[in-house]
Protein backbone atom coordinates (compact mmCIF):
# COMPACT_ATOMS: atom_id res chain seq x y z
CA UNK A 1 0.00 0.00 0.00
CA UNK A 2 2.78 2.45 0.92
CA UNK A 3 4.52 1.74 -2.38
CA UNK A 4 1.32 2.54 -4.26
CA UNK A 5 0.89 5.80 -2.38
CA UNK A 6 4.48 6.79 -3.02
CA UNK A 7 4.20 5.86 -6.69
CA UNK A 8 1.15 8.09 -7.04
CA UNK A 9 2.12 11.00 -4.80
CA UNK A 10 5.83 11.22 -5.45
CA UNK A 11 5.64 12.58 -9.03
CA UNK A 12 3.36 15.41 -7.99
CA UNK A 13 5.34 16.23 -4.88
CA UNK A 14 8.51 16.07 -6.93
CA UNK A 15 7.03 18.52 -9.40
CA UNK A 16 6.26 20.88 -6.53
CA UNK A 17 9.81 20.67 -5.27
CA UNK A 18 11.24 21.12 -8.74
CA UNK A 19 9.00 24.09 -9.51
CA UNK A 20 9.90 25.84 -6.28
CA UNK A 21 13.63 25.12 -6.57
CA UNK A 22 13.70 25.92 -10.29
CA UNK A 23 12.05 29.25 -9.62
CA UNK A 24 14.75 30.06 -7.11
CA UNK A 25 17.51 28.95 -9.45
CA UNK A 26 16.13 31.04 -12.31
CA UNK A 27 16.03 34.14 -10.15
CA UNK A 28 19.64 33.87 -8.97
CA UNK A 29 21.40 35.06 -12.18
CA UNK A 30 19.07 38.04 -12.60
CA UNK A 31 19.71 39.15 -9.05
CA UNK A 32 23.46 39.11 -9.53
CA UNK A 33 23.24 41.84 -12.17
CA UNK A 34 20.86 44.10 -10.26
CA UNK A 35 22.51 47.04 -8.54
CA UNK A 36 19.47 48.67 -6.94
CA UNK A 37 19.30 46.24 -4.01
CA UNK A 38 22.00 44.73 -1.86
CA UNK A 39 22.84 41.06 -2.31
CA UNK A 40 21.62 40.31 1.20
CA UNK A 41 18.24 41.98 0.72
CA UNK A 42 17.76 40.26 -2.64
CA UNK A 43 18.46 36.88 -1.04
CA UNK A 44 15.90 37.64 1.62
CA UNK A 45 13.44 38.75 -1.04
CA UNK A 46 13.92 35.52 -3.04
CA UNK A 47 13.70 33.44 0.12
CA UNK A 48 10.52 35.28 1.12
CA UNK A 49 9.00 34.78 -2.33
CA UNK A 50 9.81 31.09 -2.14
CA UNK A 51 8.31 30.88 1.37
CA UNK A 52 5.21 32.66 0.09
CA UNK A 53 4.83 30.13 -2.74
CA UNK A 54 5.15 27.27 -0.26
CA UNK A 55 2.56 28.86 2.05
CA UNK A 56 0.20 29.40 -0.88
CA UNK A 57 0.56 25.75 -1.89
CA UNK A 58 -0.06 24.64 1.71
CA UNK A 59 -3.24 26.72 1.84
CA UNK A 60 -4.42 25.29 -1.50
CA UNK A 61 -3.81 21.72 -0.39
CA UNK A 62 -5.53 22.31 2.96
CA UNK A 63 -8.56 23.67 1.18
CA UNK A 64 -8.68 21.03 -1.54
CA UNK A 65 -8.24 18.16 0.91
CA UNK A 66 -10.57 19.63 3.56
CA UNK A 67 -8.19 18.73 6.37
CA UNK A 68 -10.00 18.11 9.66
CA UNK A 69 -8.93 18.81 13.25
CA UNK A 70 -8.41 15.08 13.75
CA UNK A 71 -5.88 15.08 10.91
CA UNK A 72 -3.99 18.14 12.14
CA UNK A 73 -1.07 16.21 13.66
CA UNK A 74 -0.21 14.52 10.35
CA UNK A 75 -1.06 17.66 8.36
CA UNK A 76 1.21 19.79 10.55
CA UNK A 77 4.07 17.31 10.18
CA UNK A 78 3.61 17.28 6.39
CA UNK A 79 3.51 21.07 6.09
CA UNK A 80 6.48 21.50 8.42
CA UNK A 81 8.43 19.14 6.18
CA UNK A 82 7.46 21.28 3.18
CA UNK A 83 8.66 24.41 4.97
CA UNK A 84 11.88 22.79 6.19
CA UNK A 85 12.63 21.49 2.70
CA UNK A 86 12.08 24.95 1.22
CA UNK A 87 14.41 26.52 3.79
CA UNK A 88 17.13 23.90 3.18
CA UNK A 89 16.78 24.27 -0.58
CA UNK A 90 17.01 28.06 -0.43
CA UNK A 91 20.09 27.83 1.75
CA UNK A 92 21.76 25.29 -0.53
CA UNK A 93 21.11 27.38 -3.64
CA UNK A 94 22.33 30.56 -1.94
CA UNK A 95 25.47 28.80 -0.76
CA UNK A 96 26.19 27.41 -4.22
CA UNK A 97 25.46 30.74 -5.92
CA UNK A 98 27.84 32.59 -3.59
CA UNK A 99 30.68 30.17 -4.37
CA UNK A 100 29.99 29.36 -8.03
CA UNK A 101 32.12 32.12 -9.55
CA UNK A 102 35.21 30.81 -7.77
CA UNK A 103 34.57 27.10 -8.40
CA UNK A 104 36.43 25.07 -10.97
CA UNK A 105 34.46 22.64 -13.13
CA UNK A 106 35.06 19.71 -10.78
CA UNK A 107 33.87 21.70 -7.76
CA UNK A 108 30.84 22.96 -9.69
CA UNK A 109 29.88 19.40 -10.64
CA UNK A 110 30.27 18.24 -7.03
CA UNK A 111 28.21 21.19 -5.85
CA UNK A 112 25.46 20.32 -8.31
CA UNK A 113 25.55 16.68 -7.17
CA UNK A 114 25.18 17.87 -3.57
CA UNK A 115 22.08 19.87 -4.59
CA UNK A 116 20.63 16.79 -6.26
CA UNK A 117 21.36 14.72 -3.15
CA UNK A 118 19.71 17.34 -0.94
CA UNK A 119 16.69 17.29 -3.23
CA UNK A 120 16.46 13.49 -3.02
CA UNK A 121 16.68 13.58 0.78
CA UNK A 122 14.00 16.29 0.92
CA UNK A 123 11.71 14.22 -1.28
CA UNK A 124 12.17 11.13 0.89
CA UNK A 125 11.17 13.15 3.96
CA UNK A 126 8.22 14.70 2.16
CA UNK A 127 7.07 11.34 0.82
CA UNK A 128 7.19 9.82 4.30
CA UNK A 129 5.26 12.73 5.82
CA UNK A 130 2.69 12.51 3.03
CA UNK A 131 2.26 8.76 3.58
CA UNK A 132 1.46 9.44 7.23
CA UNK A 133 -1.08 12.07 6.21
CA UNK A 134 -2.60 9.95 3.46
CA UNK A 135 -3.11 7.12 5.95
CA UNK A 136 -5.51 9.27 8.01
CA UNK A 137 -7.45 10.80 5.13
CA UNK A 138 -11.06 9.77 4.63
CA UNK A 139 -11.92 7.79 1.49
CA UNK A 140 -13.31 10.99 -0.05
CA UNK A 141 -10.15 12.93 0.75
CA UNK A 142 -8.04 10.13 -0.69
CA UNK A 143 -10.06 10.33 -3.90
CA UNK A 144 -9.35 14.06 -4.10
CA UNK A 145 -5.64 13.52 -3.41
CA UNK A 146 -5.44 10.69 -5.92
CA UNK A 147 -7.12 12.79 -8.60
CA UNK A 148 -4.87 15.77 -7.88
CA UNK A 149 -1.68 13.76 -8.17
CA UNK A 150 -2.76 11.63 -11.11
CA UNK A 151 -3.64 14.83 -12.95
CA UNK A 152 -0.22 16.28 -12.21
CA UNK A 153 1.47 13.11 -13.42
CA UNK A 154 -0.51 13.26 -16.68
CA UNK A 155 0.38 16.94 -17.17
CA UNK A 156 4.03 16.20 -16.51
CA UNK A 157 4.05 13.36 -19.05
CA UNK A 158 2.29 15.54 -21.63
CA UNK A 159 4.73 18.39 -21.09
CA UNK A 160 7.70 16.03 -21.30
CA UNK A 161 6.35 14.38 -24.44
CA UNK A 162 5.64 17.66 -26.23
CA UNK A 163 8.99 19.12 -25.16
CA UNK A 164 10.79 15.96 -26.27
CA UNK A 165 9.22 16.19 -29.73
CA UNK A 166 9.98 19.88 -30.18
CA UNK A 167 6.46 21.11 -29.52
CA UNK A 168 5.70 23.86 -27.08
CA UNK A 169 5.42 22.76 -23.46
CA UNK A 170 2.21 22.66 -21.45
CA UNK A 171 0.90 26.00 -20.20
CA UNK A 172 2.58 27.39 -17.11
CA UNK A 173 -0.57 26.94 -15.08
CA UNK A 174 -0.55 23.22 -15.79
CA UNK A 175 3.10 22.64 -14.98
CA UNK A 176 3.36 24.87 -11.92
CA UNK A 177 0.49 23.49 -9.83
CA UNK A 178 2.51 21.23 -7.54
Amino acid sequence: MKQTIRRIALPALLSLAIVTTAGFAQQAPASASSSSMSSSSMSKSRAQKHADVVEQRIAELHSQLNITDQQSKQWDAFTQTMRDNATKTDGAFRDRASKLSSMNADDAMKSYAALAQQHAENMQKLSSAFSDLYAVLSPEQKQVADAMYRNEQAKKKAAHSSHKHGKSAAPASASSAG
